[in-house]
């Protein structure tokens, strides 16, 4: 089907783009100049660099998706465009800078001397990328903030995302946290922040970005797809945004018509918890099952790990007792996941298990 496509196409674009961090048909983080949604954080960060007092290390936390990287290189256009941005965000109202800046084209061209980025790598065969951030990276980053900013104002490290930093990495580069040099930013790009270790944690300042709201979704969606130049149907791009959970990234990969007829079965499903409609997941195994049905179980797989987060994200004041059990599957379904992959087993048992699973934890987490 049409996913199996897709997926297809995500490896081609993979070895054309070099770039873990880009969704396939999507724009990448730093081309975007509008940034939809999050004027709150926007405003916090404006009003740090204003006083003079800007924290060294910010750690941007929220879900996967939503635009955390966007405005990561939209704060570093700010900083390293001509003059001084200090005085600079005393009268601006955003952290908008012009495409025709020189900092904007030399970021968009990949070559700033001044802006550091920490992300996977591509493995020696082109063909996918490294687990995690490499060691040798954060330690060359270090090395370069050792010597003079390359044109002489501030520098910026993102860190995209902190997920893939192993323990190794994140030792790295909790030493330059530790020690910063003058006019050094880090913008950490986090999806769970709780789970970084707590000594980075402890010297960066957390900036909260909450999920978009459907019609910024949908706005969104739509400046990336048309600047991509690709065709879409906005009924279905509005599909997609309803049942993003406030991501972007998860919108545009809903927007395929047949991707997006199985997100809406899957999520069918789970909004009829605790109750199982037994023959309908049982349809739902057979269309992820087998070689065939490899893109489809991805994408069965993020879409409910993407409910997940959103009841979890929805319920946080709710106390352990109402979330543990929601938290728990999430533990076991990102587990059985991988055990799937890596042994070749069949989906179908997995589809039932985990349904049945989800079932009892939506009875215990209401009746908590």
């Amino acid at each position: 089907g049409q996913p199996a496509a897709a997926a297809a196409d995500c490896a081609l674009m993979i070895e054309s783009s070099n770039e873990p961090d880009r969704l396939p048909n999507a724009p990448h983080p730093r081309e975007p100049l509008a940034l939809i949604g999050h004027e709150r954080p926007e405003q916090a960060f404006l009003a740090a660099l204003s006083s003079g007092r800007l924290h060294h290390a910010w750690l941007l936390g929220g879900p996967e998706g939503i635009g955390k990287a966007s405005f990561a290189y939209r704060a570093a256009r700010f900083l390293l465009a001509e003059g001084d941005p200090m005085r600079r965000a005393r009268t601006a109202s955003d952290l908008a800078i012009p495409a025709d800046d020189g900092a904007t084209r030399k970021i968009m061209a990949q070559s700033h001397p001044d802006l550091h980025l920490l992300r996977r790598i591509p493995k020696p065969d082109g063909k996918s990328f490294t687990s995690n951030i490499p060691v040798d990276l954060v330690r060359r980053v270090l090395e370069r903030f050792g010597s003079s900013a390359g044109e002489g104002g501030w520098r910026v490290c993102i860190v995209d995302s902190s997920e893939e930093l192993d323990r190794s990495a994140g030792n790295a580069l909790l030493k330059l946290l530790e020690e910063p040099p003058a006019r050094t930013l880090f913008l950490i790009v986090a999806h769970a922040p709780g789970r970084l270790l707590p000594t980075i944690r402890s010297r960066c300042r957390l900036l909260s970005f909450e999920p978009l709201s459907e019609g910024d979704v949908a706005a969104a969606g739509r400046i990336a797809l048309e600047r991509m130049g690709l065709p879409y149907d906005d009924s279905a791009l509005q599909r997609a945004a309803a049942l993003s959970e406030g991501s972007v990234k998860r919108a545009l990969s809903y927007v395929d018509p047949e991707t997006l007829a199985l997100v809406e079965a899957v999520r069918a499903r789970l909004d009829a918890l605790p109750g199982v409609d037994l023959p309908a997941l049982l349809a739902l195994g057979e269309e992820v099952a087998g070689k065939a049905g490899e893109a489809e179980f991805a994408v069965m797989i993020e879409t409910v790990q993407g409910w997940l987060s959103g009841h979890l994200h929805a319920h946080a004041a709710a106390g352990p007792a109402r979330l543990a059990p929601l938290a728990e599957v999430w533990e076991r379904l990102a587990r059985a996941a991988r055990e799937v992959e890596t042994y070749n087993l069949d989906r179908r048992p997995l589809v039932m298990s985990l349904f049945h699973d989800l079932s009892e934890a939506v009875a215990r987490s209401r009746a908590a």
